[in-house]
């Protein structure tokens, strides 16, 4: 039987897999264009309008402390922005991620150096891709569409 060590290894490497997997699909070279469709309607549901959610979801990812992760998830259907930290990952919460943006150091660091703010800025103006957002929000959690 694993050890404790060994199952804290074996969650920190699957989680960062997924996490590191779900970011890259969360960009597209043409991106960041304000959401349409359902997501879209959500979003100014839950944020009032597309201006507030950019600032919402931009201080939680410049304001994380250290290394992590901020998510747009589907909880309890409402969307919600969340933080998490290290290899944390929503899925230990059950709660359906949306998108997410990785805020470690090493995404941003060779372009970026410690200006996080500008890395933030450019992900939501040119990279956010909200045609997976979209599939991500119409599927049901038990992998249905609704």
């Amino acid at each position: 039987m694993a050890g404790v060590a060994e199952k804290a290894a074996i969650f920190n490497n699957a989680t960062q897999v997924f996490n590191h997997t779900f970011y890259w699909n969360s960009m597209h070279p043409k991106g960041g264009d304000k959401p349409t469709g359902k997501i879209g309607q959500k979003i100014e549901e839950s944020h009032e309008n597309y201006q507030k959610f950019i600032e919402a979801f931009s201080d939680a990812a410049i304001s994380q402390f250290g290394s992590g992760w901020v998510w747009l998830v589907l909880d309890a259907g409402k969307l919600k922005i969340i933080k998490t930290i290290n290899a944390d990952t929503h899925l230990a919460h059950g709660i359906k991620p949306i998108l997410t943006i990785d805020v470690w150091e090493h995404a941003y660091y060779f372009d970026y150096q410690n200006r996080r703010a500008d890395y933030v800025q450019a992900f939501m103006e040119h990279l956010i891709n909200w045609k997976f957002a979209e599939q991500k929000f119409l599927i049901s959690p038990c992998g249905q569409f609704i």
